[in-house]
């Protein structure tokens, strides 16, 4: 969510014409994230979500848009799109593509409670069971695959230690395939900063722009990698619980998924290892940009690996 292209009050006014969102009040850059050019837009109308996409396409983009409409169409408190008054969700901004999304209440926690934990672990099997009715699909952009093709390009940046641990986790996780995981549209970034809170109660899942068709454990695991950690990066176990049991109650667990839980642990934390090396060692030029710190995710793989057997399991 950084901005690395500037948009001006005269331009957005311009561009809002298209839209039935009244008249432009404010406009803020947003600079946390590193992947596309975000700001805050207020109208007459309401308050709103800007967003110039930097890497998607005009054609990947409708995946995203569409998939988020689905949800919140389905009940998922996922923020929904603004129509164009030509029916699109998606315009053309500067040279880039771009998308108006409302802006929901709420606000983001950096020390989630085991309740809330629960809260968004019983949304996102709402959000899995909403999405096996969403027809398109869309590869993995940052799967096995792409883990593999950029290893040649962030090897050289590491000591000899971490270059080990990289390579051998890649060659681990080739090993599994998964293929009678259940599947369909998972949101694939759903950290702490990506779901705003009123209280206990989920008020919105936000940054759809990692969404693909994968599997529904490895969303799983993503999110309690993030949710559930302690100081260090171990998972803590009360909250794993909490989030593990609501999210169970919703959809529960296959018997595959149960033996595969130590393995997506491990993969949803490779996942964002590969991907904020990169974007440290790789970065793009740009203005309020924040690359995150890729030793908190080599930390939790090897934590990982190392609490293979104490793991909280899924239960039920």
């Amino acid at each position: 969510m950084s901005v690395f292209t500037t948009v001006s009050a005269v331009e957005l006014r311009r561009w809002l014409q298209d839209y039935d969102v009244g008249e432009l009040a404010d406009l803020q850059g947003i600079s946390a994230g590193i992947e596309n050019t975000n700001y805050f837009v207020t109208t007459s109308g309401g308050r709103y979500v800007l967003t110039l996409f930097e890497k998607l396409t005009a054609q990947e983009l409708p995946f995203y848009l569409n998939l988020m409409a689905h949800l919140a169409e389905r009940g998922v408190p996922s923020a929904h799109p603004v129509a164009s008054r030509a029916g699109n969700y998606l315009g053309s901004l500067n040279g880039k593509p771009a998308a108006l999304v409302a802006r929901l209440e709420g606000a983001d926690v950096a020390a989630p409670t085991a309740g809330q934990c629960a809260a968004i672990g019983a949304v996102l099997a709402r959000l899995h069971l909403a999405g096996q009715s969403y027809p398109a699909t869309m590869d993995n952009p940052r799967g096995p695959k792409w883990w593999k093709g950029v290893l040649p390009e962030i090897l050289p940046f590491l000591p000899q230690n971490e270059a080990a641990l990289l390579q051998e986790e890649i060659r681990f996780q080739s090993l599994y395939r998964f293929s009678d995981l259940p599947r369909g549209a998972i949101h694939a970034d759903l950290f702490r900063d990506n779901v705003l809170f009123a209280g206990d109660r989920v008020a919105g899942v936000i940054d759809f722009y990692f969404a693909c068709t994968d599997v529904l454990l490895y969303d799983v695991a993503i999110a309690v990698n993030d949710w559930c950690i302690d100081a260090d990066g171990a998972l803590d176990a009360a909250r794993s619980r909490a989030f593990l049991d609501a999210y169970a109650a919703v959809r529960p667990w296959t018997p595959i998924e149960r033996g595969a839980w130590p393995v997506m642990l491990r993969a949803g934390a490779l996942r964002f290892w590969v991907s904020r090396l990169y974007d440290f060692h790789l970065p793009r030029p740009g203005e309020l940009t924040h690359a995150k710190d890729p030793g908190h995710f080599r930390r939790i793989l090897e934590l990982r690996i190392r609490d293979e057997h104490a793991l909280p399991g899924l239960a039920g």
